[in-house]
């Protein structure tokens, strides 16, 4: 017999929280790529920006050194637009857009905290 646990699944990604040692450089960071904030701000502990119908949150972490934990993957409207916006910021890509073998084009921009963030879209 099924239960009623059996129709539970996985609808999408709300939020990514992410933890920073200086918020206003955090924050200038991801409005130059044109989020925009919906809560908090540079002078507070926790920032959200706007991710489409998701959101990326910033909060702040006075202990210790923030060490690599992975990569965020944002889907884009125009990958190479993205990276001019990004370059047009005075931002540094680790690469310039490229296509990919498993059909996406992308590139990557590191945070000022250390995070890998990937913009790409589907070829």
């Amino acid at each position: 017999m099924a239960s009623p646990d059996d129709d539970a699944h996985v609808e999408g990604l709300s939020a990514i929280t992410l933890a920073t040692h200086d918020m206003p450089r955090a924050v200038r960071f991801y409005e130059a790529l044109g989020l925009p904030i919906l809560h908090g701000g540079a002078n507070d502990a926790f920032t959200s920006f706007a991710l489409g119908g998701s959101f990326l949150n910033l909060t702040s972490e006075t202990h210790g050194p923030i060490q690599f934990w992975g990569r965020v993957i944002i889907y884009v409207s125009d990958v190479d637009a993205f990276y001019r916006k990004a370059l047009a910021h005075g931002l540094e890509p680790q690469f310039a857009p490229r296509d990919a073998p498993w059909n996406e084009r992308y590139f990557h921009l590191t945070d000022p905290d250390g995070h890998e963030l990937s913009f790409a879209r589907p070829l």
